[in-house]
């Protein structure tokens, strides 16, 4: 297809609110078309304030026909019923992570994408900054020899009373909400192949759900990766990687402001002095849009990238491994 690609809106949480609605009505790629919710009444102050139409029920969006694509911010419970009637519905799909709260869940909709010649992207926006591209090339071009082990962490102070992160029905949970971001740095710095070693997590009495937690990740010639994650912290962003000729961190690693200078931070074998490597600006939401259009104009069909599968099975192997206590 050409031109902008048609969205509409399944739900009104605070993500699509505060970084995609908004990146949505200034990319010159997208038309934001109509947003639903099952409360007319939020439905249209959501719609009157990104200047689309609201819709009441999800279903009645799904099956309008001036629509190319849909955007899931809904609870992670929900996503694998409303993401499988999107597509089924002919809609391209951008939802948020996780994609689904299991590996089996996640991989039949990777597949059921391909089978309905659809675009299933999962919206783990960090990928899109080009501090990670370079860290990436900083690795391949030798700066810190071969890397030989990851530690990484994202961390978020407590969320208010009421919060769907502490509701275990609709998918809550630190593993779930934050555990991800250093999973996928991980795996982007050290390739596929980590499975998890040994996981630690921390439940909340009134909730139920977890609410801290680590792992310990490695690949089968011994290289590893640990990752922290938690909402009951002070807050961090950030991860490093050691390499045998050095070492490299990146802060603010995950949600960087679109206008906020960011670094790279490489300390050298036998410098005393670490090079800070200065990365102007980067719209990493924007940029996020701008992958999905070209991937839709471009005629892409199925699940963006095996790292969303093989995520969603890293969760799955952190559960089975807290659970046994090892």
């Amino acid at each position: 297809m050409s031109g902008v690609v048609r969205f509409g809106v399944l739900g009104c949480a605070d993500i699509a609110l505060r970084r995609i609605l908004p990146a949505m009505t200034s990319h010159p790629g997208v038309r934001l078309v109509a947003v639903a919710s099952r409360d007319r009444d939020k439905a249209a102050t959501v719609a009157t304030r990104f200047a689309c139409e609201p819709v009441t029920g999800y279903r009645s969006l799904l099956d309008r026909d001036d629509i190319d694509a849909v955007y899931v911010p809904l609870p992670p419970a929900l996503h694998a019923e409303w993401i499988r009637a999107a597509l089924t519905s002919g809609k391209h799909v951008l939802a948020e992570k996780p994609l689904t709260p299991s590996g089996p869940e996640t991989t039949a909709l990777t597949t059921l994408a391909g089978v309905t010649g659809r675009v299933l992207v999962e919206n783990v926006m960090f990928l899109h900054h080009r501090r990670h591209r370079l860290v990436r090339e900083l690795i391949a071009n030798g700066a810190i020899g071969d890397p030989v082990a990851f530690t990484g962490s994202f961390t978020i102070p407590p969320r208010p009373s009421g919060d769907i992160r502490y509701s275990a029905s609709l998918g809550g949970g630190a593993l779930l909400d934050n555990a991800v971001y250093p999973m996928i740095a991980a795996q982007l710095v050290l390739g596929r192949g980590l499975r998890v070693v040994g996981a630690v997590l921390r439940n909340d009495g009134a909730s139920g759900v977890d609410v801290a937690g680590a792992a310990l990740l490695r690949r089968d010639d011994g290289v590893t990766a640990q990752v922290t994650f938690g909402m009951d912290h002070g807050y961090t962003s950030e991860y490093h990687v050691l390499g045998r000729l050095g070492r490299i961190t990146v802060e603010r690693a995950f949600h960087p402001a679109a206008d906020a200078d960011t670094e790279i931070v490489v300390h050298r074998q036998g410098h005393q002095v670490p090079e800070r490597i200065a990365v102007p600006p980067d719209d990493q939401y924007g940029n996020t849009l701008t992958a999905f259009v070209r991937a839709v104009r471009g005629g892409i069909t199925g699940a963006f990238g095996e790292i969303t599968v093989s995520t969603a099975e890293l969760v799955d192997q952190v559960w089975r491994c807290a659970s046994a206590g090892t």
